[in-house]
């Protein structure tokens, strides 16, 4: 099966050099910091009035994950390739996660087995789905091995499912696309009352089919912007949207703060994003700095949550301590998972991509969407 056509390209847009889109790469590391500070949140690292504080800072951290899919989803529309063949597509995304996976579900299981028994799986079922990357289908094993992987299958399905959606999308005007977007942008707002209302029972923020909304909403606005068509609010305006989108998701009630209040934001500021590095416009998004964070945030979003995990051996589940500890602590935690993703990304993400690819003529590969 043909993946694509060669489409067609916006006149008027040009690229500016260096990485593809690095806005958006840089704006990965962003979004992964916020769900590690959401961890460290969780993780109760911080008590009293400090608490109160990250809470309200940061208890929409899981909002970040939704950036992941809604950016997976554009970068792979944007970045498809004329003339490519499903096959050759799948062997790059999985070029891309599988080698970071293997290796911190690796490290998952030795601390499942020494310091961290809660790792522990409850079987050879449950590991062998995690690494198969299918384990969040089954709701009991959603934070197999390591907790953060249940991403990973979502985007394991998410890119199952690109060859043919993306098949689709080119056949659609770009009317037939925004009317696209806007149904997914509807559906996922919509989607905590359809589960509740219809007894779906399903598990929202962590189930493949409940986040391919988000997904197809990034696919189908990457289209657009590729052959020109996208209109929609500057990246001002829609930092705006995700801003207050962010802060309503964790003060007001209802089951949708792990997406819903944000998807509008993220919807506009992402293209938004991109357009401003193909039209070579201002960005404070180029650092060059806050791009190379950005290659390494998939590697630091497998490992921080382990780090801390192996962390509570020393100082137990829930420590609650006064401001400057509780800071130590975290810029501690940070500190060794940065230094844990830059290794993982020098010694096992790039050369196990390498290897994966050996022998293609695609071997470096678009930059990633999500993860």
């Amino acid at each position: 099966m043909t993946l694509l056509t060669r489409p067609q390209q916006p006149s008027p847009v040009r690229t500016t050099g260096g990485p593809l889109l690095p806005s958006l790469t840089a704006m990965r590391w962003v979004a992964a910091f916020v769900v590690f500070v959401y961890h460290v949140r969780n993780f109760g690292y911080f008590g009293g009035e400090s608490a109160r504080i990250v809470d309200w800072a940061f208890g929409a951290g899981a909002t970040g994950v939704s950036f992941f899919f809604i950016l997976s989803g554009f970068v792979l529309a944007w970045s498809a390739r004329p003339d490519e063949r499903a096959w050759a597509f799948w062997r790059r995304r999985l070029a891309r996660i599988y080698p970071v996976h293997l290796v911190t579900a690796a490290v998952a299981l030795v601390l499942a087995f020494t310091l961290v028994p809660g790792l522990r799986p409850s079987g050879p079922a449950e590991t062998g789905a995690n690494l198969l990357l299918v384990s969040s289908w089954n709701p009991d094993w959603w934070q197999a091995l390591n907790p953060v992987s249940w991403s990973l299958t979502c985007e394991a399905f998410f890119y199952a499912a690109f060859p043919a959606l993306y098949t689709s999308l080119r056949r659609l005007s770009p009317r037939g696309l925004t009317t696209l977007a806007m149904t997914c942008t509807v559906v996922v707002i919509l989607l905590p009352w359809i589960n509740a209302h219809f007894t779906l029972g399903w598990t929202l923020h962590s189930f493949p089919l409940a986040r391919f909304p988000e997904f197809v909403l990034g696919a189908a606005i990457g289209r657009l912007v590729k052959i020109g068509a996208w209109r929609g609010p500057g990246s001002e305006a829609a930092m705006g949207l995700t801003l207050i989108g962010y802060f309503l998701a964790h003060q007001l009630p209802g089951g949708g703060s792990y997406a819903a209040f944000t998807v509008i934001g993220l919807a506009c500021l992402i293209p938004a994003a991109a357009l401003n590095d193909l039209h070579g416009a201002r960005s404070l998004w180029r650092r060059r700095w806050l791009v190379r964070l950005g290659e390494w945030s998939f590697a630091f979003y497998m490992i921080h949550i382990l780090a801390m995990r192996a962390t509570e051996h020393l100082l137990g589940k829930h420590p609650e301590l006064q401001t400057g500890p509780a800071l130590a602590l975290a810029t501690a935690v940070f500190t060794v998972s940065l230094g844990l993703s830059w290794a993982l990304y020098r010694w096992v993400e790039q050369p196990g991509r390498r290897w994966i690819l050996r022998g293609s003529c695609t071997a470096s590969g678009p930059p990633s969407g999500g993860h």
